[in-house]
């Protein structure tokens, strides 16, 4: 990395990146730290001074020039130096080489097919996809395309749907235990089996008691269910976040 120097006191800036943006027809830039400026977005990071190198507001970092004040207050309003750092770091452009930028597509695509792999399996065996033959079933078979503003868990749930129209896979199942206490339990179970995969088990004591497989995007449906019909009283257990073969090996 080449050094970078203020014009005035010559503050050497490292390890630097940049996020650029345009406003009121002029391009401002700000030094940040690397990793720091997602950090922020994501808020992880809180602390400003963490994200900037400097609380300066260039119009060009690499030539260490700084923007005029008139021209920060015409085109933000302000010369409120924190103010304009915040926008810029919420609007603003991460400027990235061609080398970081496919290697954070590369990594961004692996988090992705990790997730898919963990969430997933083969119906037919009930076994797990390796991270590979879900990446490559999604640049072969759906040709998917990274959204770098999206974080993975999102872009993962929407690669099962699309992959689930082209190769044999579906969600692993999760096994709940439920309780149902008092006399309506028979009548609350029927409001729940229609999300149930399957019921593995259940006994009546002073209450209901079931364990069932169910899709893990019905979990928050069937916990409120019984939260609202139960007046708080009756509970759900995760057993197992997966229901699958229990093997080493996975599916080539």
């Amino acid at each position: 990395m080449s050094l970078i120097f203020t014009p005035v006191n010559q503050v050497r800036l490292t390890n630097v990146a940049v996020v650029r943006m345009k406003k009121g027809g002029k391009r401002f830039e700000i030094a940040c730290y690397k990793n720091k400026v997602m950090s922020w977005r994501n808020k992880s990071e809180k602390d400003i001074d963490e994200v900037l190198q400097t609380d300066a507001i260039f119009t060009n970092v690499s030539k260490g020039q700084v923007a005029k004040k008139e021209d920060l207050k015409k085109s933000f309003g302000t010369d409120d130096v924190t103010k304009i750092c915040v926008e810029i770091l919420a609007k603003g452009e991460l400027q990235v080489s061609e080398k970081e930028r496919s290697d954070h597509l590369e990594s961004k695509y692996r988090d992705i097919a990790t997730m898919v792999s963990e969430m997933c399996v083969n119906p037919e065996t009930k076994r797990p996809y390796t991270v590979t033959v879900i990446e490559r079933a999604m640049k072969e078979d759906i040709h998917y395309s990274i959204n770098m503003n999206r974080n993975a868990k999102q872009q993962a749930l929407q690669v099962i749907k699309l992959l689930q129209e082209k190769i044999s896979i579906e969600r692993a199942q999760m096994r709940m235990k439920l309780y149902i206490p008092g006399k309506t339990s028979k009548s609350i179970k029927e409001k729940l089996r229609p999300l149930f995969k399957s019921i593995e088990n259940e006994e009546f004591t002073d209450g209901l008691e079931i364990v069932c497989l169910i899709d893990p995007g019905s979990y928050r449906q069937i916990e409120e269910l019984i939260s609202k019909e139960t007046r708080g009283k009756g509970s759900t257990e995760v057993l197992n976040l997966k229901e699958m073969k229990e093997v080493e090996e996975v599916l080539e």
